[in-house]
């Protein structure tokens, strides 16, 4: 079977998207060609964002290849899978251009249809979704009807059918990535990296997948929650590739990049710089020490709170003092050129005493944002907490609950957000 992985080219106009605008390597599609090809499928990824195709150029390219199964994102990439736009207007618009020439079946991947597979089957008008960890699944769909898998939401007499629930990959042995030459050459984008202005390609990787910490605010109770790591063989693998190519940056989308020390000492001496987003309280000094000689040179680390109370209603988990906390971070400034402690409004922190600790972390060399207010995504605890387990309209509560209670939102948006019903296409059942 022939496959066409389709990443629309991303807007965000009018979106609470809280990510990064910039385009990144598709992993998900990048792992779903390595699969089927591996079966004896033939697969090509068309890339609308890192690529710059408009939907016309996109629609040419599909209907060039000519595939059996086109594929579609409901998010930009892996990295943003946790924090993805609420809205689907964007693929919603790209099928809608694809219409005639997406094959005998349309499928869909992502965030939206792991945590909401009917309301993401209606909007999108595809025939399935896919829920959870794509690349296997699609591996399967390649060779099984939708009504043998599970994991994945398709019609069955005119009415969406829910099978099973978001898929876990094995992750640990899927192959080193490669990727076109023009991709890498167009991608001058070194995420999360303040220190510098960027010298060469930057590129993204992933050493692990999942998290052990269950913490409120995350969205990952449907996709990417049980902790695995990498073949280190592979993992390296891929790196050298990516440094055979002129990357001279990567950045971890891990979850959570815990301290690995067969992985940083692997790349003392290969001449990359790297950033990463980790919790510093999982961090002892040595480590700290080892990471910089790694190449670190970005770190986010969440903090979230400033107070032991405001940890706890998070569910942090975190066995370190506000003091201990920050001589940790203020350690790891003195090995890492760049160290961003993340901040989320929280009832228990005094706005004072946020700016005081703010102020002094600036001072010694550590980015402290302004806390951001916490969005209820649809598969985190926040969520459930609030409302139980997402149903159909979850997304559209969620973000009419935060437009109802925040004028204020993040540093990054340029204007009020707009609520889903003015941003999807309307669409009713098949």
């Amino acid at each position: 079977m022939r496959f066409a992985l389709v990443n629309p080219n991303w807007t965000f106009d009018g979106s609470i998207y809280f990510g990064c605008r910039e385009p990144h390597l598709p992993l998900e599609l990048g792992y779903s060609k390595a699969l089927l090809e591996r079966g004896g499928h033939e697969a090509v990824i068309i890339d609308g964002h890192i690529e710059g195709l408009d939907q016309e150029q996109i629609r040419a390219r599909v209907q060039a290849f000519g595939p059996d199964v086109t594929v579609v994102t409901t998010a930009p990439t892996y990295l943003f899978w946790r924090c993805a736009p609420p809205e689907l207007r964007v693929p919603q618009m790209l099928l809608e251009a694809l219409r005639g020439v997406t094959g005998s079946m349309t499928v869909a991947v992502g965030p939206h249809g792991s945590t909401t597979p009917r309301a993401a089957l209606r909007k999108l008008g595809v025939d399935v979704v896919v829920m959870g960890e794509c690349e296997e699944i699609l591996a399967r769909l390649a060779e099984e009807a939708p009504d043998n898998l599970t994991s994945v939401c398709y019609w069955k007499n005119g009415e969406p059918v829910v099978k099973g629930g978001p898929h876990a990959a094995a992750f640990t042995d899927l192959p080193a990535l490669s990727w076109p030459e023009e991709w890498v050459r167009r991608h001058s984008h070194h995420h999360h990296r303040f220190d510098t202005t960027p010298q060469g390609p930057g590129a993204e990787v992933e050493a692990s997948r999942g998290c052990p910490y269950r913490c409120t605010f995350c969205a990952k109770e449907n996709y990417r929650d049980r902790y695995r790591r990498r073949d280190l063989a592979l993992l390296l693998e891929e790196i050298d590739g990516l440094k055979a190519q002129g990357v001279t940056y990567l950045y971890f989308i891990d979850e959570i990049f815990l301290p690995d020390r067969k992985l940083l000492e692997a790349l003392v001496g290969r001449g990359l710089h790297f950033g990463i987003q980790t919790r510093i309280d999982l961090w002892k000094p040595e480590m700290i020490e080892l990471l910089g000689r790694a190449g670190c040179v970005s770190i986010e680390a969440g903090v979230e709170s400033i107070t032991p109370e405001g940890r706890s209603a998070l569910d942090k988990n975190c066995r370190m003092s506000t003091d201990e906390l920050t001589e940790r971070l203020v350690l790891a400034k003195r090995h890492v050129p760049f160290v961003q402690a993340n901040l989320i409004e929280t009832p228990d922190d005094e706005e004072e005493e946020v700016i005081r600790w703010r102020d002094a972390m600036r001072a010694a060399g550590v980015w402290a944002n302004d806390p951001v207010p916490l969005f209820p995504y649809p598969g985190s605890p926040d969520y459930r907490l609030r409302w139980g387990l997402p149903d159909d309209q979850a997304w559209e509560r969620a973000l009419d609950w935060y437009l109802e209670r925040y004028v204020d939102f993040s540093d990054i948006q340029e204007a009020r957000p707009l609520p889903l019903t003015e941003l999807e296409l309307a669409r009713g059942a098949q």
